[in-house]
């Protein structure tokens, strides 16, 4: 008979599970409320947290001839849930840090974290992932706290997802389900959707399951009249062949979406504009990075994947050089291999990029371990030769010797706050210094008529002196051979 736990002895048992310092908390703090005085300079007008906080009216819930429930989005998801993970390599801070960023993760996702068990094993056990003894012992703690779901700290086969769920007689999801949740929860832009969706459909179609009618056969084909030879095809294969047709689809779908993404960046490229990626683990500041060095306005939340599409601003240098400067999705450990299939069009602005603003979490317990999966994935997405500045982000949170050994061993890094502005401006600096500029250096004297041209030379180029003549603007710039060759006419000027 399963038992309802009280509020009270559910966070006893929280405060067991996870020490102090490992529990979600310890990844995202206690998220204050937002407010136009304390935040408003830093992170712009914050567009859509209004509608992400919305509340949504739910059809069909009332009995009355008027239906006028209201209820917040986020509830109607809440799930009581306990973790489970397997301590195969590592030490047991490793394995407690796992296991903390999983609970945040399930908040992220709307659920409620009751319990969290680590099992020691070399490997995950090929049948039910924790063993059968440790699976029963799970049984127990389920019915104990009366949780209504288990997530696992991994990706679970479909065999051992069915043999778990036989034990512990609860629905148990692993890692990778948990994070394409939460990615379908917070895309907004139809290439997002589709990308979510396709990955969901390759994580769905070896883990379909039937019973009764789904394993009954149709009758088989022929050209008879009555049609019955051959063993026909059964209702889960019918289903199988749908979702490939449509995973088909969606490729195709988001294949033309590249296509017009693909055609922003050529034109970037043809307007010789630097591009600079802001890459890195979830929740570590990127989105408030990008509003503070442009005022984009872009959704700020203290929690895992709340930046899911991405967006590109413009943005200029303390020299005046333009750039811009684009927000990616988050990394996060073990991400599934789904999404960075699906999401490859979108990562692949980081293997565009002229330079990679490497983002990580100071404060985190252990900044390598981000700093090491966000590697993994850039070298998935072919963007290693790409430069690289490490930010190191929440300086005004993070240890101080945890910050001077980050700057010690990352050569080119350095310590920022989005939220105070403490290392912006040196940020700046760097960017400044370590953007391609242009290859030819050239004075020439424009004619007034000719205004497009000094128009040109400060948009594409980079001006070094600029002086008003009698008889033109007389300009000292380093630009590309193209613009070069069309202020070529214009030089060399006789000494004056």
């Amino acid at each position: 008979m399963t038992s309802s736990s009280s509020p009270s002895q559910d966070a006893k048992r929280l405060a067991h599970a996870y020490p102090e310092g490992l529990r979600a908390d310890a990844l995202m703090e206690e998220d204050d409320a937002w407010s136009y005085e304390i935040d408003g300079e830093r992170d712009g007008d914050q567009f859509d947290r209004s509608e992400r906080a919305a509340l949504r009216r739910v059809a069909g819930l009332s009995t009355e001839l008027e239906d006028v429930t209201e209820v917040e989005y986020r509830q109607l998801r809440l799930e009581r849930v306990v973790l489970v993970g397997v301590w195969t390599t590592g030490t047991a801070q490793d394995a407690e840090n796992s296991l903390a960023e999983l609970a945040a993760l399930a908040e992220t996702a709307g659920a409620l974290v009751l319990d969290g068990v680590i099992q020691r094993r070399d490997k995950p056990d090929p049948a039910t992932y924790i063993g059968s003894g440790k699976a029963q012992e799970l049984r127990d703690i389920v019915l104990d706290s009366g949780a209504d779901t288990v997530i696992c700290d991994g990706e679970l086969s479909p065999g051992q997802l069915i043999q778990l769920e036989d034990v512990v007689k609860v629905k148990v999801i692993d890692r990778t389900a948990l994070i394409l949740d939460i990615f379908a929860q917070h895309a907004k832009s139809r290439e997002g959707k589709a990308q979510v969706a396709l990955a969901q459909m390759q994580y769905m179609l070896p883990r379909l399951r039937g019973w009764g009618q789904s394993l009954s056969r149709q009758m088989g084909g022929g050209s008879g009249g009555l049609a019955t030879r051959g063993p026909g095809e059964t209702k889960i294969e019918t289903d199988r062949r749908r979702i490939r047709e449509k995973m088909a689809k969606m490729r195709r779908e988001i294949a033309d979406m590249k296509t017009g993404r693909e055609i922003k960046r050529q034109e970037r490229r043809r307007n010789k504009v630097p591009s600079v990626a802001i890459a890195g683990y979830t929740n570590a500041g990127k989105s408030s990075l990008l509003n503070r060095l442009t005022g984009a306005g872009v959704l700020v939340e203290n929690a895992l994947f709340a930046t899911l599409d991405p967006t590109v601003r413009r943005a200029e240098t303390p020299s005046g050089r333009l750039y811009t400067l684009a927000d990616t999705v988050g990394f996060v450990r073990h991400l599934p291999h789904h999404l960075v299939e699906a999401f490859r069009s979108t990562m692949e602005e980081v293997g565009d990029a002229d330079l990679i603003l490497h983002v990580v979490d100071g404060s985190h317990p252990n900044p390598e371990e981000q700093l090491a999966a966000v590697r993994e994935v850039i070298r998935d997405v072919g963007a290693t030769d790409v430069p690289e500045i490490v930010v190191i982000n929440k300086a005004d949170a993070a240890d101080p010797l945890v910050l001077q050994r980050l700057l010690r061993v990352e050569k080119r890094s350095i310590a920022v706050s989005a939220r105070t502005g403490r290392g912006i401006q040196q940020l700046l600096a760097l960017i400044d210094n370590d953007l391609p500029r242009p290859s030819v250096e050239i004075e020439v004297l424009v004619p007034y008529t000719h205004g497009k041209l000094v128009a040109r030379a400060h948009t594409e180029g980079e001006v070094i002196s600029e002086e008003h003549t009698a008889e033109g603007t007389l300009l000292k710039v380093r630009v590309h051979e193209e613009l070069a060759a069309d202020l070529a006419p214009y030089a060399p000027v006789s000494a004056a």
